[in-house]
């Protein structure tokens, strides 16, 4: 039983009886445990197996108490009141037993402490045990074979918290209790090793064990932290809270938080992604090119050369040149020839500010962000729809669903805490279908697994379509009260049956038509996907086809509903919102409507440009037709994030001016002519918008090294030198403004946000509790009502054919995050996953004569990498899948560019390629595997 049934069984099944409590009378539910009435009233019982929000199993005995009138002991753990139960926790026998249990387990401890949490100790001493008499029985036997995590055997007391943690609230099934008597032990997977086993590194069990069996593998268990701050997570959307322990301005470790997405819970990256804040590559004084050193797309970053292409500058000088020169291009070439790219990973405030110097110091609208290449055709399908390019509900409702749908995202991987409520959801009997070319962890648990072919995302979904048509499932009063449109999408689908669809997309037609009615006839089904649904040429369409699943079922606007686009960094939602796009004013208000223009000018106090600007890659192509001259780029590495990178890093070569704001020398920053060094996550304050529309404060733990700056005051400093008058003293008076210009988050103020660490919107009046479901009985649309939009089936830009007759498929891995920037200068996740490899099928590598670990060079019409081959069947044949994050096989220089018309973004899932055997890897130059790159700091 996880945390979430546990709270249902309390909630919903318990009545209220009195009973007495070491004399106390007490009102408790039937079905609270004595342990959790004696800690709501404030009765201090010993516990190791227990813990909060855990099974419980009753298996250590150091709870007892004694139950008067039944002249019995009994583990208060597991034992429920009734009416007039009379209880005593610290009676003579109960104390004796509580002790005994303690002394037995306190004489098999080791001699060397391994945590400063021994919770035996603890209890020991709490209850003056002293030195045990009897003789300890066990040797030392450590596992220090995983990256993350030491085992140490020898100090378990087989509580078995590590084992439910694993099992049942990350439900990653490694741990287990094996063997018997006093050959019992805890294993992984099947006694493997465990850096051999399939641990993901979540750390969920170091969390959970109470003596330090299971604890990091660095030595910071034994240290006392100067301060602990309260912050959250800087990686996906999930916006988990966790708490820095810090000494000496240095994180020592991270602990999870009970915030309303993680509950305590963390994946790897946000337990132990956090040391590239102290990482020697860190940019710690301004730089600027030397007038020698000529800029080329075709770079090498040779950490030899680096001092040889910058040089060390003041930031009054590095200012001034950045200030100058693109003012200068602006004055020159008029105020269209700048253009701007934030940063997803940067707070909201940062987010607002940039495009508001973008859009009133550059004078134009060409501002945008990594939204461009991940969910772009997803909201606007969304906002075309329904009117929000947000979720209309948060991913906890998976709990409350009867159905969950998850399609072209890969949870366990991207939004691994995400992914932990799903399978809880599905081991409390909710029916996961995972629909997906790739088939992922999740598909162990799904009810229908549907591989489909790739590309044919709008066939697959118009021929559920057409049987809920067909067999008239549709919610006709939802469709008739609450939509427009209906009629135009049921003529389309017309010719979509699943017979004639089932050879297109791979799925047979009875399971079509099963899924369709499993989906339209639950009480309750959601909709979540990833970037598998949004980065083709039809993204759009394939959003279209999910919002009108759950707009003719009337699965939208009640708990358990709805559709949620999976946000893939940290503060996706909140720059979108913040307005760092460019066709949109903050909150999504066009800057194309004359009212919304005039609002704005009013709120900035200058005039503004009333034509959307162009997007990420246009912006490239603006850049090779001499339209874009000059660039500011705060946090973003579009030379490996962007498609076909060798046109990207061409296109960033040839600008008259580039300015890269940073924390690390990216290869974005190779090709800038001022890289001004920045503030790492947790070296600042602001608040965060996470994939659930929550709204967070992240808190500074650390001081940004040497010179480098904190975001906000950099920005303010650059935007003086293009004539603007800013001075905000404090992140909270940005944030103020932000929310007077946007309805959304109107009735949230800073010391809210301060106070409760979270607030979700819309929260439009100050009071307001916010709103995590959203849609209930309008849609924010001119008339209220959503709008059906048709789609149709068309082909990827480019197919497999003879000369390149395979699919490349790109993504994300679990260690590592984004382009690696930061996550290859951790030391565990680069030891976890330290070289670039392409994961092939099986049958495809030996079909090429090839085996596991081979080195292959993958090639497409735009260019080739070599990388190393992993046999891995989650990829169908004849698709290969390559993660986006190594810089030495950077698998952008081979992705295409080709647009869907409606999002603009770029077709990362599907372009056509050639593999052969051999080749040479790059040497890795500047991340943690390879060779070290000097350190920048002051001369």
């Amino acid at each position: 039983m996880n945390a979430i049934s546990r709270l249902n069984r309390v909630a919903l099944q318990g009545v209220a009886v009195t009973f007495d409590i070491n004399g106390r009378t007490v009102e408790a539910l039937s079905t609270e445990t004595l342990i959790e009435v004696a800690d709501r009233e404030g009765i201090e019982i010993p516990r190791l197996c227990y813990r909060e929000g855990m099974e419980v199993v009753g298996n250590c005995r150091s709870c007892m108490v004694e139950i008067n009138g039944e002249r019995v002991l009994a583990p208060s753990c597991c034992r429920y009141p009734t009416e007039g139960m009379k209880v005593v926790t610290d009676s003579p026998r109960a104390v004796a037993s509580q002790k005994m249990v303690l002394e037995l387990l306190l004489s098999d401890m080791p001699e060397t402490e391994y945590t400063r949490h021994n919770e035996v100790d603890f209890w020991a001493r709490k209850l003056a045990v002293g030195k045990p008499r009897f003789a300890a029985r066990r040797q030392p036997r450590q596992d220090a074979s995983h990256a993350a995590i030491t085992v140490n055997l020898d100090a378990c007391i087989q509580c078995t918290r590590c084992v439910r943690a694993c099992r049942d609230e990350q439900v990653n099934d490694v741990i287990g209790l094996a063997f018997r008597g006093d050959h019992a032990k805890i294993v992984f997977d099947m006694d493997d090793p465990m850096g051999n086993s399939t641990c993901v590194a979540c750390g969920e069990c170091v969390q959970a064990c109470p003596t330090g069996a299971l604890m990091p593998a660095r030595e910071v268990a034994l240290t006392v932290p100067d301060k602990k701050v309260d912050s959250v997570c800087p990686y996906c959307g999930v916006g988990c809270q966790l708490t820095y322990n810090v000494k000496d301005n240095k994180i020592l470790f991270v602990e999870g938080r009970d915030g309303p997405a993680n509950h305590e819970r963390l994946c790897v990256k946000g337990r132990y992604g956090f040391d590239y804040a102290h990482h020697p590559h860190r940019l710690t004084v301004p730089l600027i090119r030397r007038a020698d050193a000529p800029k080329s797309g075709d770079f090498v970053m040779d950490p030899d050369r680096v001092m040889d292409v910058f040089r060390e500058a003041t930031w009054e000088e590095a200012l001034a040149l950045a200030g100058g020169t693109l003012s200068n291009i602006r004055d020159t070439h008029g105020k269209k020839s700048l253009a701007g790219f934030g940063s997803a990973k940067g707070s909201n405030e940062e987010a607002y500010l940039f495009q508001k110097l973008v859009r009133t110091g550059f004078g134009s609208n060409n501002v945008d962000h990594c939204t461009r290449l991940c969910h772009a055709s997803s909201v606007a399908a969304l906002l075309e729809g329904i009117g929000s390019g947000a979720v209309s509900n948060p991913v906890m409702d998976v709990t409350k669903a009867e159905v969950v749908i998850v399609i072209g995202a890969n949870p366990t991987v991207n939004h691994p805490v995400a992914a932990t409520w799903i399978k809880n959801a599905v081991k409390n009997g909710t029916k996961l279908v995972v629909c997906d070319p790739r088939r992922s962890d999740l598909a162990r648990m799904s009810h229908r697994y549907l591989q489909f072919k790739p590309d044919t995302d709008v066939a697959m979904l118009n021929a559920m379509m057409h049987v809920i048509v067909h067999e008239n499932l549709v919610d006709a009063d939802f469709i008739a009260s609450r939509t427009i449109g209906y009629d135009e999408l049921k003529q389309n689908v017309e010719g979509y049956s699943p017979e004639l669809m089932a050879p297109i997309c791979g799925i047979d037609a009875d399971t079509l038509r099963y899924v369709a009615r499993l989906y339209a006839t639950s009480k309750g089904s959601m909709i979540l996907w990833g970037m598998g649904i949004s980065q083709h040429i039809h993204g759009t369409d394939n959003a279209r086809c999910l919002i009108a699943l759950a707009l003719m079922t009337g699965q939208i606007g009640r708990p358990g509903t709805g559709l949620h686009p999976l946000r893939g960094q940290n503060n996706v939602q909140g720059a979108s919102d913040a307005g760092l796009i460019p066709m949109m004013f903050p909150d999504y208000q066009r800057v194309d409507n004359p009212a919304v223009r005039a609002k704005f000018e009013a709120a900035w106090n200058t005039p503004l440009d009333g034509t959307p600007g162009l997007t990420v890659v246009e912006i490239m192509h603006a850049i090779k037709a001499g339209q874009i001259r000059g660039m500011y780029i705060m946090g973003e590495n579009p030379a490996m994030s962007d498609p076909d990178a060798n046109h990207a890093r061409e296109s960033l070569a040839a600008l008259e001016h580039l300015v890269v704001q940073d924390i690390f020398l990216t290869e974005t920053c190779y090709l800038a002519d001022v890289i001004l060094p920045a503030s790492a996550f947790p070296e600042k304050t602001g608040s965060f918008t996470n994939t659930d529309r929550t709204v967070q404060m992240g808190r500074q733990a650390i001081d940004p090294p040497g010179q480098a700056k904190q975001d906000l005051w950099i920005l303010q400093e650059l935007a003086r030198r293009l004539g603007l008058d800013w001075n905000y003293q404090h992140v909270s008076e940005v944030f103020d403004e932000m929310r007077h210009t946007m309805p959304s988050i109107g009735g949230i103020t800073w010391d809210r946000l301060e106070r409760e660490h979270s607030v979700t919107y819309p929260c439009v009046a100050e009071g307001d509790p916010g709103d995590p479901v959203v849609f209930i009985e309008t849609f924010p649309r001119d008339s209220g009502r959503a709008r059906f939009v048709p789609a149709d089936i068309i082909p990827a830009d480019e197919r497999p054919d003879t000369a390149y007759p395979l699919v490349l498929i790109t993504g994300r891995q679990l260690e590592h995050w984004h382009t690696g920037s930061m996550t290859r200068r951790t030391a565990v996740l680069d030891a976890l996953e330290p070289d670039p490899v392409a994961l092939v099928h099986p049958l495809d590598l030996a079909g090429m004569g090839g085996k596991p670990g081979d080195v292959i060079t993958i090639e497409s019409r735009r260019g080739k990498v070599t990388l190393y081959a992993r046999a891995d069947d989650s990829s169908p044949r004849g698709a290969i899948f390559v993660p986006f994050c190594y810089y030495e096989a950077a698998i952008n220089k081979l992705t295409n560019a080709a647009l869907d018309p409606f999002g603009k973004i770029p077709e990362f899932k599907y372009c056509a390629i050639r593999v052969a055997l051999g080749g040479e890897v790059e040497a890795q130059s500047s991340y943690g595997g390879g060779q070290v790159l000097r350190r920048l700091t002051p001369a």
